[in-house]
């Protein structure tokens, strides 16, 4: 695993005596856009908070580029960018001002800020959008702006937790392929975890998770043909439990 952007070694964690995450193992390639997919309550969000220093993992280690989360946490998260499945823009401040603000949180001076704010906005075609207050832009526009935001410090590693989340189909299509098209272009590796079956393609590696639990691991077609199943939707029936039946 040291040649990987992501480890992700046995990590285990409870909410007091019942277990979110049960000894998850899965290791991301530089460049590479690899599908972590589940269904409401599987432990997408946990995880997460765990890759983002939000929680401690009960056991187990993360390592980013072969440094360890734990011992490392400000030199690792130089090279992560994150986008939440809630939105964090806030609402009142123009695209720019949440721009520059995170630039500032990053330790970018005034100068290189101006240059990679020009930058973003130009590669998610947001031009025009830097002056707007972000209430007045509509849900593709923001998240959009928050993959901007999360690129503005050149991470090498994007974590992206339901990152279409209250899109249409067409804006959630749109996000889809500029993401991939960041992992050809700029080889960073992005975990995109979601439970919308159509954002995963055959060719993406994957893990599925249903209730802290890995149930499948591995390149989408591989698990395809081991399953005997003829799409991602069908595999993914086969092993998970309906969120409905999640307590």
């Amino acid at each position: 695993m040291s040649n990987n952007a992501l480890a992700i070694s046995n990590i285990s964690y409870d909410y007091g005596n019942q277990a979110a995450l049960n000894a998850v193992t899965f290791a991301i390639a530089p460049g590479q856009f690899f599908g972590l997919l589940g269904p409401n309550g599987a432990g997408k969000s946990t995880l997460m908070a765990l890759l983002t220093r939000l929680l401690k993992p009960t056991s187990g280690d993360i390592q980013v580029f072969s440094r360890s989360l734990s011992a490392q946490p400000s030199a690792i998260m130089s090279d992560i960018g994150v986008v939440f499945q809630q939105s964090t823009l806030d609402l009142d401040l123009s695209v720019l001002q949440n721009l520059n603000y995170h630039g500032a949180l990053h330790g970018l001076s005034a100068r290189d800020t101006y240059i990679r704010v020009s930058d973003e906005l130009h590669r998610f075609g947001l031009q025009n959008k830097r002056h707007a207050r972000v209430r007045e832009l509509n849900g593709g526009h923001r998240r959009r702006i928050e993959l901007a935001r999360a690129m503005l410090h050149r991470p090498k590693l994007l974590l992206l937790d339901e990152p279409t989340a209250g899109l249409d189909i067409e804006s959630r299509a749109a996000l889809n392929r500029h993401v991939r098209q960041l992992c050809e272009d700029h080889n960073i590796a992005v975990l995109w975890t979601t439970h919308l079956i159509e954002e995963l393609e055959t060719r993406d590696p994957l893990l599925i998770l249903d209730r802290g639990t890995t149930k499948a691991l591995g390149q989408a077609d591989t698990l395809l043909k081991e399953h005997n199943c003829d799409n991602i939707g069908e595999l993914f029936a086969l092993l998970t439990t309906p969120s409905e039946a999640v307590a």
